[in-house]
C-alpha cells in the first residue's frame, strides 16, 4: 500500500498527468463541442479528423464532450489525488518541520553546516546581544537562549506548495462541478421574442426578451459586431435592461450570456396589394455557408415555386424558379418586382440574435482556485533563511552558521555582512 501510494503522489506522474490534460484539453479546442451528432457525421465522415477518425470514433471517443467525458474526469481525479497525496505526505510535514524551532547548543554542529563562521571576540555574550538587535531589526524571528540563539526570516515561502496544490485541488473540483452540473443553451432570438428559462419545479426562473438586434458591418458588407439588447425578467424581481455584443457578456443570477452568433429569422414581404406578411426563413446550407431563403406558391393549387434567397438582411434578395433560374432581384424596402406575374415586394429583413446561455456553478471555485495557487506561486518565491549562533566566552569566539532553501547565495552574501556590522559595533561594546 505504501508503495502504491508512494507511485502516485510521485512528482514525474503528476507531470505527466497535467500534460495528458493539456492535450486533452488541445482537443477539446480543435474539436466542436456538444453539437449534434448529425453535424460530427457531416464534417467529419467525408473527410475524417487528422485523417483517422470519422463521425462515429469521434462520439466513441466523448471528443464531442471533452470535458464532461468520463475519461477527462477520471484524469483531473487522478491529479487531485496524486496532488492531496503528495501534499500530505512532503507539503505537511516540510511545513511542520519549518515551524518547529531546531537548537544547536554545541559550535562542532554548527560547523556542519552550509554556511559557517567562527568571529574572535573579545567578549562574545555582548556580540550575541548585539547580533540579535540586528536580526530583529532586519526582519528575522529570534529565539534566544543562554550564551546562543535561533533566527529564521520568509517561513512563509514553506506554505506556498502547500497552497499551490490546494488551489490546483479547488480548481479541478469546480472545473469538474462546472463540466456536470453545468447548463448551456444556445437559441437564435428575433426582436419582440422571448426565451424562458424554468427551473426543476418548472417554474419561470428568468425570461429573456431581445428587445432590439444590431449587425455592424464594414464598408464591403463583412459583418464585424453584433449587438443584443435584452430585457431581463427574473421570477418576482422587477425587470431590468442590459446590453451585449461580442466579447461582451453580460453576468446575471449566477448565469453568463453571450453573443454569439446571427442569423435571418424571418421576411417581411407584400403580394400583390395583400397585407405585409412576415415568413419565416430557413438556412439553405447546400446553396452556402449563410444563405436563408423561403420557398413560394404562386398559383392557387401550390404549383409553379419560386424560392427567395439571400445572405443579408441588407439584400439583395434573389428569386429563382424551380429550374435555378433567376427570375429578378429584389431590395429590401425597395419598389415591387413582378415575379411569375405576381408584383412582390420585400418590406424588411428580420434578423435573429444567437445568444449563448451558460450556467457554471463552478466558476466561484475555478477562480478561489487560481487565486490561491497564484498566492502559493507568490509565497514559494520566498526563501526560508535559517541562522544560529553560540557564544563561547571562555575561547572568545561566536560561532555563527545559516541555512537557506533557495537562492543561497543571498544568505551566503549576508552573513559576512552581518559579521563585518558585529566587529565594527565591538569596540562600542567594550
Amino acid at each position: 500500500m505504501k508503495r502504491l501510494i508512494a507511485w502516485i503522489s510521485d512528482l514525474r506522474l503528476a507531470i505527466g498527468l497535467l500534460i495528458l490534460i493539456a492535450i486533452a484539453s488541445g482537443l477539446g479546442t480543435l474539436v466542436p463541442q456538444k453539437e449534434s451528432a448529425e453535424l460530427y457525421h457531416r464534417v467529419y465522415d467525408p473527410q475524417p479528423w487528422l485523417g483517422l477518425f470519422n463521425g462515429d470514433a469521434l462520439l466513441r471517443l466523448q471528443l464531442d464532450h471533452v470535458y464532461s467525458s468520463g475519461w477527462f474526469l477520471a484524469l483531473l481525479a487522478w491529479l487531485g489525488l496524486a496532488l492531496i497525496l503528495c501534499s500530505w505526505r512532503r507539503q505537511w510535514p516540510a511545513l511542520r518541520a519549518a515551524l518547529r524551532w531546531i537548537d544547536y547548543s554545541a559550535p562542532r554542529q554548527l560547523s556542519k553546516l552550509t554556511l559557517a563562521e567562527t568571529i574572535p571576540c573579545t567578549d562574545p555574550g555582548a556580540s550575541l546581544q548585539q547580533l540579535q538587535q540586528l536580526l530583529s531589526q532586519r526582519g528575522w524571528q529570534v529565539q534566544p537562549h543562554p550564551n546562543r540563539l535561533a533566527a529564521r526570516r520568509g517561513v512563509s515561502g514553506r506554505v506556498g506548495p502547500l497552497l499551490v496544490h490546494t488551489g490546483l485541488v479547488v480548481l479541478m473540483v469546480g472545473a469538474a462541478w462546472g463540466a456536470l452540473g453545468g447548463q448551456r443553451l444556445e437559441r437564435f432570438l428575433a426582436p419582440g421574442n422571448v426565451l424562458e428559462l424554468l427551473n426543476r419545479r418548472g417554474d419561470t426562473q428568468l425570461s429573456v426578451t431581445l428587445e432590439q438586434f444590431g449587425i455592424e458591418r464594414d464598408p464591403a458588407g463583412r459583418p464585424e459586431q453584433f449587438r443584443s439588447r435584452l430585457k431581463l425578467e427574473p421570477g418576482g424581481s422587477e425587470p431590468t435592461e442590459r446590453a451585449i455584443s461580442v466579447n461582451h457578456p453580460l453576468r446575471f443570477q449566477g448565469m453568463t450570456v453571450y453573443q454569439a452568433d446571427w442569423a435571418l429569422a424571418a421576411v417581411q414581404l407584400q403580394l400583390g396589394q395583400s397585407p405585409i406578411l412576415e415568413l419565416p426563413l430557413q438556412s439553405f446550407p447546400q446553396l452556402g455557408e449563410q444563405v436563408w431563403g423561403i420557398v413560394l406558391p404562386t398559383r392557387p393549387d401550390g404549383s409553379n415555386p419560386v424560392l427567395l434567397a439571400l445572405s443579408s438582411e441588407q439584400g439583395p434578395v434573389t428569386a429563382y424558379s424551380a429550374d435555378a433560374e433567376v427570375l429578378g432581384t429584389l431590395a429590401p424596402g425597395g419598389d415591387p418586382v413582378e415575379i411569375q406575374g405576381i408584383p412582390l415586394r420585400i418590406a424588411a429583413v428580420v434578423p435573429a440574435s444567437g445568444l449563448l446561455l451558460k450556467r457554471d456553478p463552478g466558476v466561484p471555485l475555478v477562480y478561489a482556485g487560481f487565486a490561491i495557487a497564484l498566492a502559493g506561486g507568490g509565497l514559494s518565491l520566498i526563501a526560508t533563511r535559517q541562522l544560529w549562533a553560540i557564544a563561547e566566552p571562555e575561547q572568545g569566539k561566536l560561532h555563527l552558521a545559516g541555512l537557506c532553501n533557495r537562492n543561497l547565495t543571498a544568505l551566503a552574501q549576508e552573513l559576512p555582512a552581518l559579521v563585518a556590522d558585529l566587529r565594527g559595533a565591538e569596540p562600542q561594546q567594550g
